[in-house]
Protein backbone atom coordinates (compact mmCIF):
# COMPACT_ATOMS: atom_id res chain seq x y z
CA UNK A 1 0.00 0.00 0.00
CA UNK A 2 0.93 3.56 -0.64
CA UNK A 3 1.69 6.08 2.60
CA UNK A 4 0.35 9.52 2.00
CA UNK A 5 2.42 12.55 4.47
CA UNK A 6 1.11 11.70 7.86
CA UNK A 7 1.42 8.98 5.78
CA UNK A 8 -1.00 7.92 3.16
CA UNK A 9 -0.03 3.86 2.68
CA UNK A 10 -1.09 1.14 0.34
CA UNK A 11 -4.33 -0.61 2.02
CA UNK A 12 -5.50 -3.24 4.80
CA UNK A 13 -8.74 -3.48 6.78
CA UNK A 14 -9.68 -4.84 10.29
CA UNK A 15 -12.85 -3.96 13.22
CA UNK A 16 -14.99 -6.32 15.20
CA UNK A 17 -18.45 -6.39 13.88
CA UNK A 18 -20.32 -6.62 17.69
CA UNK A 19 -19.79 -2.44 18.66
CA UNK A 20 -21.42 -2.22 14.57
CA UNK A 21 -24.26 -4.82 15.82
CA UNK A 22 -25.35 -3.40 19.06
CA UNK A 23 -25.72 0.80 16.71
CA UNK A 24 -27.81 -1.24 14.46
CA UNK A 25 -29.83 -3.06 17.41
CA UNK A 26 -30.51 0.54 18.85
CA UNK A 27 -31.71 2.15 15.39
CA UNK A 28 -34.54 -0.92 14.98
CA UNK A 29 -37.60 0.26 16.35
CA UNK A 30 -39.34 -1.95 18.61
CA UNK A 31 -42.62 -2.94 17.89
CA UNK A 32 -45.75 -1.40 20.37
CA UNK A 33 -46.68 -4.91 20.69
CA UNK A 34 -42.74 -6.07 22.24
CA UNK A 35 -43.13 -4.80 25.15
CA UNK A 36 -41.44 -7.57 27.11
CA UNK A 37 -38.29 -8.46 26.57
CA UNK A 38 -37.95 -11.93 24.81
CA UNK A 39 -34.92 -14.01 25.40
CA UNK A 40 -33.38 -14.70 21.56
CA UNK A 41 -33.37 -18.69 20.47
CA UNK A 42 -31.82 -18.58 17.61
CA UNK A 43 -28.21 -17.60 16.15
CA UNK A 44 -29.72 -14.99 13.53
CA UNK A 45 -31.61 -13.36 16.42
CA UNK A 46 -28.62 -12.43 18.58
CA UNK A 47 -25.77 -12.14 15.21
CA UNK A 48 -25.45 -9.66 12.57
CA UNK A 49 -22.97 -10.95 9.87
CA UNK A 50 -21.59 -10.32 6.41
CA UNK A 51 -20.36 -13.70 6.24
CA UNK A 52 -22.73 -14.39 2.85
CA UNK A 53 -21.63 -11.27 1.39
CA UNK A 54 -18.25 -12.81 1.94
CA UNK A 55 -18.15 -15.86 0.92
CA UNK A 56 -19.60 -14.37 -2.44
CA UNK A 57 -16.93 -11.82 -2.43
CA UNK A 58 -13.68 -13.02 -1.45
CA UNK A 59 -12.84 -15.73 -3.94
CA UNK A 60 -12.60 -12.49 -6.75
CA UNK A 61 -9.92 -10.80 -4.45
CA UNK A 62 -6.90 -11.87 -5.29
CA UNK A 63 -3.22 -11.55 -3.75
CA UNK A 64 -0.47 -10.29 -6.01
CA UNK A 65 3.48 -10.96 -5.67
CA UNK A 66 5.97 -9.07 -7.96
CA UNK A 67 9.51 -9.60 -7.97
CA UNK A 68 12.07 -7.41 -9.87
CA UNK A 69 15.73 -7.32 -10.37
CA UNK A 70 17.32 -4.27 -9.51
CA UNK A 71 21.01 -3.34 -10.05
CA UNK A 72 23.32 -2.21 -6.66
CA UNK A 73 26.54 -1.02 -6.44
CA UNK A 74 29.16 -3.66 -4.39
CA UNK A 75 30.66 -0.56 -2.70
CA UNK A 76 30.35 3.31 -3.57
CA UNK A 77 34.15 3.37 -4.51
CA UNK A 78 33.43 1.79 -7.84
CA UNK A 79 32.15 5.52 -8.18
CA UNK A 80 35.82 6.68 -7.73
CA UNK A 81 37.59 6.64 -11.29
CA UNK A 82 40.69 6.63 -9.45
CA UNK A 83 39.50 3.69 -7.61
CA UNK A 84 38.95 1.82 -10.83
CA UNK A 85 42.00 3.16 -12.23
CA UNK A 86 44.12 2.13 -9.58
CA UNK A 87 43.09 -1.55 -9.40
CA UNK A 88 42.55 -1.81 -12.97
CA UNK A 89 39.83 -3.10 -15.44
CA UNK A 90 40.38 -6.80 -14.60
CA UNK A 91 39.73 -6.19 -10.76
CA UNK A 92 36.42 -4.33 -11.98
CA UNK A 93 35.56 -7.16 -14.47
CA UNK A 94 35.67 -9.35 -11.62
CA UNK A 95 33.10 -7.75 -9.33
CA UNK A 96 30.74 -7.19 -12.23
CA UNK A 97 31.71 -3.42 -13.33
CA UNK A 98 31.00 -2.92 -9.43
CA UNK A 99 27.70 -3.74 -9.74
CA UNK A 100 25.56 -6.88 -8.48
CA UNK A 101 22.22 -7.78 -8.78
CA UNK A 102 19.47 -7.85 -6.18
CA UNK A 103 15.65 -9.30 -6.11
CA UNK A 104 13.00 -7.15 -4.30
CA UNK A 105 9.75 -8.26 -3.65
CA UNK A 106 6.84 -6.67 -2.65
CA UNK A 107 3.14 -7.38 -2.42
CA UNK A 108 -0.30 -6.32 -2.63
CA UNK A 109 -3.88 -7.20 -3.83
CA UNK A 110 -6.30 -6.94 -6.73
CA UNK A 111 -9.38 -8.23 -7.77
CA UNK A 112 -10.71 -10.08 -11.00
CA UNK A 113 -13.19 -8.39 -12.80
CA UNK A 114 -13.71 -10.81 -16.05
CA UNK A 115 -13.91 -13.98 -15.62
CA UNK A 116 -11.57 -15.04 -17.97
CA UNK A 117 -8.43 -13.91 -15.55
CA UNK A 118 -8.50 -9.93 -15.90
CA UNK A 119 -7.27 -8.33 -12.51
CA UNK A 120 -7.88 -4.44 -11.98
CA UNK A 121 -5.18 -3.37 -9.36
CA UNK A 122 -3.00 -0.49 -8.59
CA UNK A 123 -0.25 0.79 -10.82
CA UNK A 124 2.37 1.00 -7.68
CA UNK A 125 1.29 -2.40 -6.38
CA UNK A 126 2.76 -3.81 -10.13
CA UNK A 127 4.95 -0.55 -11.48
CA UNK A 128 8.55 -1.85 -12.73
CA UNK A 129 7.91 -5.77 -12.00
CA UNK A 130 9.66 -8.45 -14.16
CA UNK A 131 7.55 -10.99 -12.37
CA UNK A 132 3.67 -11.21 -11.27
CA UNK A 133 2.44 -14.05 -9.71
CA UNK A 134 -1.49 -14.09 -8.70
CA UNK A 135 -2.10 -16.46 -5.81
CA UNK A 136 -6.28 -16.82 -5.00
CA UNK A 137 -7.77 -17.35 -2.32
CA UNK A 138 -8.56 -21.13 -2.42
CA UNK A 139 -4.58 -21.18 -3.13
CA UNK A 140 -4.76 -21.92 -6.79
CA UNK A 141 -1.38 -19.57 -8.02
CA UNK A 142 -0.89 -17.98 -11.70
CA UNK A 143 1.55 -16.09 -13.63
CA UNK A 144 0.15 -12.79 -14.83
CA UNK A 145 0.99 -9.64 -17.14
CA UNK A 146 -0.07 -6.40 -17.35
CA UNK A 147 -2.27 -5.71 -19.73
CA UNK A 148 -2.03 -1.93 -19.62
CA UNK A 149 -1.50 0.64 -16.56
CA UNK A 150 -1.96 4.09 -15.98
CA UNK A 151 0.10 6.44 -13.98
CA UNK A 152 -2.33 8.93 -13.84
CA UNK A 153 -5.11 7.05 -11.74
CA UNK A 154 -2.56 4.46 -9.99
CA UNK A 155 -4.63 1.68 -12.13
CA UNK A 156 -3.30 -1.19 -13.95
CA UNK A 157 -4.69 -4.12 -15.96
CA UNK A 158 -3.35 -7.65 -15.30
CA UNK A 159 -4.49 -10.93 -17.34
CA UNK A 160 -3.86 -13.98 -15.29
CA UNK A 161 -2.75 -16.84 -17.73
CA UNK A 162 -4.89 -19.54 -17.89
CA UNK A 163 -6.45 -22.78 -19.48
CA UNK A 164 -9.67 -23.27 -19.42
CA UNK A 165 -10.77 -22.10 -16.04
CA UNK A 166 -13.30 -19.79 -15.89
CA UNK A 167 -12.76 -17.48 -12.53
CA UNK A 168 -14.81 -15.70 -10.12
CA UNK A 169 -15.36 -11.92 -10.43
CA UNK A 170 -16.63 -8.68 -9.14
CA UNK A 171 -18.83 -6.64 -11.29
CA UNK A 172 -17.65 -2.53 -10.64
CA UNK A 173 -21.08 -0.74 -9.44
CA UNK A 174 -22.17 2.26 -9.67
CA UNK A 175 -20.38 4.30 -7.51
CA UNK A 176 -21.88 7.62 -7.54
CA UNK A 177 -24.62 5.52 -5.83
CA UNK A 178 -23.57 5.24 -2.50
CA UNK A 179 -23.69 7.65 0.26
CA UNK A 180 -21.60 9.01 3.01
CA UNK A 181 -22.74 6.70 6.19
CA UNK A 182 -22.96 3.51 3.62
CA UNK A 183 -21.39 -0.05 5.16
CA UNK A 184 -18.33 -1.43 3.63
CA UNK A 185 -16.24 -4.25 3.88
CA UNK A 186 -12.32 -3.90 2.76
CA UNK A 187 -11.01 -6.76 1.25
CA UNK A 188 -6.80 -7.72 1.10
CA UNK A 189 -3.84 -9.30 2.24
CA UNK A 190 -2.71 -6.91 4.81
CA UNK A 191 1.20 -7.10 5.67
CA UNK A 192 1.41 -10.27 3.52
CA UNK A 193 -0.83 -12.59 6.20
CA UNK A 194 -3.21 -13.48 4.23
CA UNK A 195 -6.51 -12.48 3.07
CA UNK A 196 -8.23 -10.43 5.62
CA UNK A 197 -11.86 -8.74 5.65
CA UNK A 198 -12.62 -5.42 7.40
CA UNK A 199 -15.41 -3.37 8.42
CA UNK A 200 -16.18 0.12 8.18
CA UNK A 201 -18.18 2.83 6.45
CA UNK A 202 -18.35 5.37 3.89
CA UNK A 203 -16.78 8.21 6.19
CA UNK A 204 -16.40 11.08 2.62
CA UNK A 205 -16.67 11.64 -0.98
CA UNK A 206 -14.69 13.49 -3.48
CA UNK A 207 -11.33 13.82 -1.51
CA UNK A 208 -8.90 15.38 -3.73
CA UNK A 209 -5.49 17.36 -3.20
CA UNK A 210 -4.24 14.21 -1.69
CA UNK A 211 -1.31 13.81 -3.98
CA UNK A 212 -1.97 10.19 -4.75
CA UNK A 213 -2.77 10.35 -8.55
CA UNK A 214 -3.36 13.30 -10.75
CA UNK A 215 -6.89 12.50 -11.62
CA UNK A 216 -8.44 12.06 -7.97
CA UNK A 217 -11.68 11.89 -6.56
CA UNK A 218 -11.27 9.41 -3.85
CA UNK A 219 -13.97 7.46 -1.64
CA UNK A 220 -12.51 7.96 1.78
CA UNK A 221 -13.54 5.02 4.46
CA UNK A 222 -12.86 4.11 8.14
CA UNK A 223 -12.55 0.59 7.24
CA UNK A 224 -9.06 -0.88 8.66
CA UNK A 225 -6.12 -0.85 5.69
CA UNK A 226 -2.45 -1.81 6.21
CA UNK A 227 -0.14 -2.00 3.89
CA UNK A 228 -0.49 -4.58 1.29
CA UNK A 229 -4.39 -3.72 0.58
CA UNK A 230 -3.43 -1.51 -2.32
CA UNK A 231 -5.44 -3.14 -5.58
CA UNK A 232 -7.98 -4.75 -2.89
CA UNK A 233 -11.65 -4.03 -2.56
CA UNK A 234 -13.97 -1.97 -1.61
CA UNK A 235 -17.64 -3.71 -1.17
CA UNK A 236 -20.89 -2.54 0.22
CA UNK A 237 -23.26 -4.37 2.43
CA UNK A 238 -25.10 -6.24 -0.32
CA UNK A 239 -21.50 -7.29 -2.01
CA UNK A 240 -21.40 -5.00 -4.61
CA UNK A 241 -17.74 -3.69 -5.95
CA UNK A 242 -17.87 0.26 -5.31
CA UNK A 243 -13.46 1.13 -5.08
CA UNK A 244 -10.51 0.38 -5.31
CA UNK A 245 -8.46 0.78 -1.93
CA UNK A 246 -5.26 2.42 -2.81
CA UNK A 247 -3.86 4.17 0.53
CA UNK A 248 -4.11 5.39 4.05
CA UNK A 249 -3.47 8.74 6.35
CA UNK A 250 -1.06 7.11 8.86
CA UNK A 251 1.77 8.51 10.99
CA UNK A 252 2.57 4.76 11.90
CA UNK A 253 2.62 3.15 8.90
CA UNK A 254 -0.50 1.17 10.24
CA UNK A 255 -4.28 2.17 9.89
CA UNK A 256 -5.76 4.54 12.06
CA UNK A 257 -8.86 4.87 10.38
CA UNK A 258 -8.77 7.34 7.39
CA UNK A 259 -8.16 5.17 4.06
CA UNK A 260 -8.95 5.94 0.40
CA UNK A 261 -10.26 3.81 -2.98
CA UNK A 262 -10.32 5.14 -6.37
CA UNK A 263 -14.36 5.02 -7.15
CA UNK A 264 -15.37 2.40 -9.24
CA UNK A 265 -16.77 4.45 -12.01
CA UNK A 266 -13.38 5.97 -12.75
CA UNK A 267 -11.83 2.57 -12.77
CA UNK A 268 -14.53 0.86 -15.18
CA UNK A 269 -13.18 3.75 -18.22
CA UNK A 270 -9.38 3.32 -17.41
CA UNK A 271 -10.48 -0.94 -17.02
CA UNK A 272 -12.43 -0.16 -20.76
CA UNK A 273 -10.41 1.57 -22.56
CA UNK A 274 -6.96 -0.63 -21.60
CA UNK A 275 -9.03 -3.42 -22.84
CA UNK A 276 -9.91 -1.92 -26.26
CA UNK A 277 -7.68 0.47 -26.99
CA UNK A 278 -4.51 -1.09 -25.34
CA UNK A 279 -4.20 2.21 -23.68
CA UNK A 280 -6.15 4.86 -21.67
CA UNK A 281 -7.90 7.74 -23.76
CA UNK A 282 -9.31 10.22 -21.28
CA UNK A 283 -12.59 12.08 -22.40
CA UNK A 284 -11.81 15.25 -23.78
CA UNK A 285 -13.84 18.68 -23.53
CA UNK A 286 -11.64 21.47 -24.56
CA UNK A 287 -11.55 23.81 -21.74
CA UNK A 288 -9.21 25.11 -18.73
CA UNK A 289 -9.57 26.87 -16.00
CA UNK A 290 -8.82 27.93 -12.42
CA UNK A 291 -10.75 27.08 -9.36
CA UNK A 292 -13.39 29.75 -7.96
CA UNK A 293 -11.78 31.54 -4.78
CA UNK A 294 -13.72 33.17 -2.33
CA UNK A 295 -12.46 36.56 -3.60
CA UNK A 296 -13.37 36.03 -7.29
CA UNK A 297 -16.84 34.15 -6.53
CA UNK A 298 -17.87 37.79 -4.08
CA UNK A 299 -16.35 39.68 -7.10
CA UNK A 300 -18.81 38.01 -9.70
CA UNK A 301 -21.33 37.30 -7.44
CA UNK A 302 -21.78 33.94 -6.79
CA UNK A 303 -22.76 32.50 -3.59
CA UNK A 304 -20.33 30.46 -2.38
CA UNK A 305 -16.73 29.73 -3.22
CA UNK A 306 -16.16 26.35 -6.00
CA UNK A 307 -16.16 25.92 -9.17
CA UNK A 308 -14.04 26.49 -11.87
CA UNK A 309 -13.53 29.91 -13.82
CA UNK A 310 -13.32 29.11 -17.83
CA UNK A 311 -10.16 30.38 -19.28
CA UNK A 312 -8.93 29.54 -22.35
CA UNK A 313 -11.11 27.10 -24.87
CA UNK A 314 -9.84 25.39 -27.68
CA UNK A 315 -11.84 26.47 -31.16
CA UNK A 316 -13.73 23.36 -32.86
CA UNK A 317 -13.52 21.82 -29.29
CA UNK A 318 -16.79 19.73 -28.12
CA UNK A 319 -17.21 23.11 -25.72
CA UNK A 320 -17.27 25.43 -28.26
CA UNK A 321 -19.07 23.74 -30.10
CA UNK A 322 -21.79 23.43 -27.17
CA UNK A 323 -21.79 27.16 -26.98
CA UNK A 324 -19.63 27.55 -23.79
CA UNK A 325 -17.77 30.78 -23.13
CA UNK A 326 -14.52 32.28 -21.20
CA UNK A 327 -15.98 33.68 -18.29
CA UNK A 328 -18.29 31.22 -17.22
CA UNK A 329 -18.33 29.49 -14.36
CA UNK A 330 -18.72 25.61 -14.36
CA UNK A 331 -20.84 24.72 -11.28
CA UNK A 332 -21.81 21.30 -12.05
CA UNK A 333 -21.51 18.51 -14.38
CA UNK A 334 -24.08 15.71 -14.62
CA UNK A 335 -25.48 16.61 -11.38
CA UNK A 336 -22.54 16.45 -9.57
CA UNK A 337 -20.57 19.77 -7.45
CA UNK A 338 -17.56 20.56 -9.34
CA UNK A 339 -15.15 21.66 -6.22
CA UNK A 340 -12.28 22.35 -7.50
CA UNK A 341 -9.58 21.57 -10.87
CA UNK A 342 -9.09 17.92 -9.29
CA UNK A 343 -12.89 17.40 -9.16
CA UNK A 344 -13.20 18.84 -13.03
CA UNK A 345 -10.96 16.43 -14.08
CA UNK A 346 -12.37 13.40 -11.98
CA UNK A 347 -15.80 13.91 -13.29
CA UNK A 348 -14.36 14.02 -17.24
CA UNK A 349 -12.33 10.78 -16.74
CA UNK A 350 -15.58 9.16 -15.32
CA UNK A 351 -17.72 9.78 -17.98
CA UNK A 352 -17.41 7.13 -21.07
CA UNK A 353 -16.32 8.20 -24.19
CA UNK A 354 -19.52 9.50 -26.32
CA UNK A 355 -22.10 9.91 -23.81
CA UNK A 356 -23.00 13.80 -23.49
CA UNK A 357 -22.46 15.70 -20.31
CA UNK A 358 -24.46 18.33 -18.71
CA UNK A 359 -22.81 21.29 -17.33
CA UNK A 360 -24.80 23.90 -15.40
CA UNK A 361 -22.85 27.51 -15.61
CA UNK A 362 -22.93 30.55 -14.48
CA UNK A 363 -22.81 33.09 -16.82
CA UNK A 364 -23.00 36.95 -15.68
CA UNK A 365 -24.80 35.82 -12.80
CA UNK A 366 -27.52 33.56 -14.58
CA UNK A 367 -27.25 29.81 -14.55
CA UNK A 368 -27.28 28.17 -17.71
CA UNK A 369 -27.14 24.17 -18.81
CA UNK A 370 -25.16 23.61 -21.78
CA UNK A 371 -24.72 19.92 -23.33
CA UNK A 372 -21.69 18.85 -24.15
CA UNK A 373 -20.52 15.51 -25.80
CA UNK A 374 -17.36 14.24 -24.77
CA UNK A 375 -14.56 13.01 -27.36
CA UNK A 376 -11.17 11.60 -27.41
CA UNK A 377 -8.57 14.36 -27.56
CA UNK A 378 -7.57 14.68 -30.90
CA UNK A 379 -4.27 14.18 -32.67
CA UNK A 380 -3.90 17.32 -35.09
CA UNK A 381 -2.21 18.67 -35.86
CA UNK A 382 0.35 16.05 -36.36
CA UNK A 383 2.69 15.41 -33.97
CA UNK A 384 5.58 14.87 -36.41
CA UNK A 385 8.19 13.93 -33.48
CA UNK A 386 11.96 14.47 -34.42
CA UNK A 387 14.99 13.90 -33.31
CA UNK A 388 17.04 17.03 -34.78
CA UNK A 389 20.92 17.01 -34.97
CA UNK A 390 23.85 19.38 -37.35
CA UNK A 391 25.29 22.22 -36.53
CA UNK A 392 22.60 24.44 -34.90
CA UNK A 393 21.67 24.56 -31.25
CA UNK A 394 18.51 21.96 -30.96
CA UNK A 395 21.23 19.44 -32.20
CA UNK A 396 20.28 16.07 -29.57
CA UNK A 397 16.34 17.50 -29.03
CA UNK A 398 13.55 15.23 -29.80
CA UNK A 399 10.76 17.55 -30.72
CA UNK A 400 7.01 17.33 -31.71
CA UNK A 401 4.09 19.60 -32.88
CA UNK A 402 1.63 20.12 -29.71
CA UNK A 403 -1.85 18.85 -30.00
CA UNK A 404 -4.50 18.21 -27.38
CA UNK A 405 -3.50 14.47 -27.55
CA UNK A 406 0.10 15.09 -26.45
CA UNK A 407 -0.80 17.46 -23.91
CA UNK A 408 -3.32 15.14 -21.98
CA UNK A 409 -0.17 12.39 -21.74
CA UNK A 410 2.20 15.18 -20.94
CA UNK A 411 -0.27 16.72 -18.55
CA UNK A 412 1.02 20.25 -20.17
CA UNK A 413 -1.29 22.75 -20.96
CA UNK A 414 -2.72 22.81 -24.66
CA UNK A 415 -1.83 26.24 -27.01
CA UNK A 416 -2.20 26.00 -30.66
CA UNK A 417 0.85 26.22 -32.77
CA UNK A 418 3.72 25.38 -30.31
CA UNK A 419 6.92 23.30 -31.03
CA UNK A 420 7.68 21.60 -27.53
CA UNK A 421 10.87 19.75 -26.58
CA UNK A 422 10.39 16.20 -25.57
CA UNK A 423 13.68 15.19 -24.87
CA UNK A 424 17.19 15.96 -24.56
CA UNK A 425 19.81 13.79 -24.86
CA UNK A 426 23.08 13.96 -22.84
CA UNK A 427 25.96 15.47 -24.17
CA UNK A 428 24.42 17.02 -27.18
CA UNK A 429 24.52 20.73 -28.07
CA UNK A 430 21.18 21.14 -27.00
CA UNK A 431 21.98 19.65 -23.20
CA UNK A 432 24.92 22.22 -22.91
CA UNK A 433 23.37 25.19 -23.95
CA UNK A 434 20.40 24.23 -21.29
CA UNK A 435 17.29 23.12 -23.03
CA UNK A 436 15.15 21.15 -21.53
CA UNK A 437 11.78 18.39 -21.70
CA UNK A 438 8.95 20.97 -21.57
CA UNK A 439 10.40 23.89 -23.04
CA UNK A 440 8.28 25.61 -26.31
CA UNK A 441 9.93 26.91 -28.89
CA UNK A 442 8.47 30.65 -29.28
CA UNK A 443 11.22 31.71 -32.46
CA UNK A 444 14.81 31.43 -33.85
CA UNK A 445 16.57 33.77 -35.49
CA UNK A 446 13.37 36.11 -35.95
CA UNK A 447 11.17 33.63 -37.15
CA UNK A 448 7.83 32.48 -35.66
CA UNK A 449 7.94 28.84 -35.20
CA UNK A 450 4.65 27.51 -35.10
CA UNK A 451 5.35 23.75 -36.43
CA UNK A 452 8.14 21.20 -36.44
CA UNK A 453 8.36 22.48 -40.19
CA UNK A 454 9.03 25.94 -39.49
CA UNK A 455 12.04 24.64 -37.12
CA UNK A 456 13.51 22.37 -39.59
CA UNK A 457 13.48 25.16 -42.19
CA UNK A 458 15.39 27.74 -39.74
CA UNK A 459 17.95 25.51 -38.49
CA UNK A 460 18.85 24.07 -42.17
CA UNK A 461 19.86 27.39 -42.58
CA UNK A 462 23.53 27.80 -41.63
CA UNK A 463 24.44 30.70 -38.96
CA UNK A 464 26.83 32.25 -36.96
CA UNK A 465 24.63 33.46 -34.50
CA UNK A 466 21.31 31.94 -33.68
CA UNK A 467 18.74 33.73 -31.54
CA UNK A 468 16.51 31.53 -29.57
CA UNK A 469 13.37 32.82 -27.39
CA UNK A 470 12.05 29.67 -25.46
CA UNK A 471 9.15 29.81 -23.04
CA UNK A 472 9.43 27.93 -19.96
CA UNK A 473 6.69 27.11 -17.10
CA UNK A 474 5.19 30.27 -18.35
CA UNK A 475 8.36 32.59 -18.60
CA UNK A 476 9.53 33.97 -21.84
CA UNK A 477 13.67 33.34 -21.85
CA UNK A 478 15.52 34.76 -24.67
CA UNK A 479 19.47 34.25 -25.69
CA UNK A 480 21.89 34.46 -28.13
CA UNK A 481 24.30 31.51 -29.18
CA UNK A 482 27.71 32.21 -31.26
CA UNK A 483 29.46 35.80 -31.81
Amino acid sequence: MRLLPLRFSPLRFARPLSVLAAVLAALVPIPASAQEPVVPRTREQVSLTFAPVVKRASPAVVNIYTKRVVQQRVSPLFNDPFFRQFFGPQFEQQFGGGQRERIENSLGSGVIVRANGVVLTNNHVVANADEIRVVMSDRREFEATIVGKDERTDLAVLRMKLTNETLPALELADSDAIEVGDLVLAIGNPFGVGQTVTSGIVSALARTNLGLADVQSFIQTDAAINPGNSGGALITSDGRLIGINTAIFSQSGGSIGIGFAIPANLARNVLSSILTEGKVVRPWIGASGATLDKDLAKTLGIPRPGGIVVQRIVPGSPVARAGLAVGDVILSMNGKDVFDQEEFRFLQASIPLGQTASLVVNRAGEQKTISVRLEAAPETPARQKTTLSGRQPFAGSTVANLNPALADELKVEYTQDVVLILQVAAGTVSARIGFQPGDRIIALNDVDIKSVDDLTKVVAKPSDVWAITISRNGQVLKTTIGD
